[in-house]
């Protein structure tokens, strides 16, 4: 192409290539923040969401006078809350869930990347809260150690904790 009296090659300027290298530095100093920390929310919202659930569990076996059980299993990265007949509860706010008041990690895509590792409440993977709150094994003794729930998403440790005699649950 011949422009006043020269020719000149189509292309870009070097303005224009260190315009268009910030937008690309920019972009990905905000997308790989985001990606690299999926895990850790991850991580942070089972560890609530557990936390949560088992308030739940206490707060109706206190609200009702009858024990509730919540069940962990580890294999299959889920659990179950269960009333004193061993049966699964409704969910309170998914009604008409097929498998009642069951959480499964594996199973939702915003909680894949975590891992139940162990729950220990005495020998038992179970916790079962009665009329004053406070947490009980699976066999129905008395915690004497607090009971705990291990979980990890890609490295990350969290605990969810809860203490015996007052049924305090707190995450670490």
């Amino acid at each position: 192409m011949k422009r006043n009296g020269q020719y000149s090659l189509p292309g870009f300027t070097l303005v224009e290539v260190v315009i268009v290298l910030m937008i690309l530095a920019i972009l990905a100093a905000i997308a790989v923040p985001l990606y690299t920390s999926a895990a850790s929310v991850q991580l942070k919202t089972a560890a609530n969401m557990i936390a949560c659930d088992l308030e739940y569990a206490k707060s109706m076996a206190m609200s009702t006078g009858r024990k509730y059980s919540v069940v962990f299993e580890d294999s299959n990265e889920s659990y179950r809350i269960k009333d004193e007949n061993e049966q699964v509860i409704p969910h309170p706010v998914h009604i008409g869930a097929r498998d009642g008041y069951t959480v499964s990690f594996a199973n939702d895509s915003r909680l894949d990347k975590v891992d139940i590792l162990s729950a220990t409440f005495g020998s038992t993977k179970t916790v079962r809260f009665d009329y004053l709150g406070s947490p009980r094994d699976g066999s129905d003794s008395p915690l004497n150690d607090e009971g705990s729930i291990s979980l990890r998403a890609e490295g990350d440790p969290m605990t969810v904790r809860v203490e015996p005699v007052t049924g305090y649950i707190s995450i670490e």
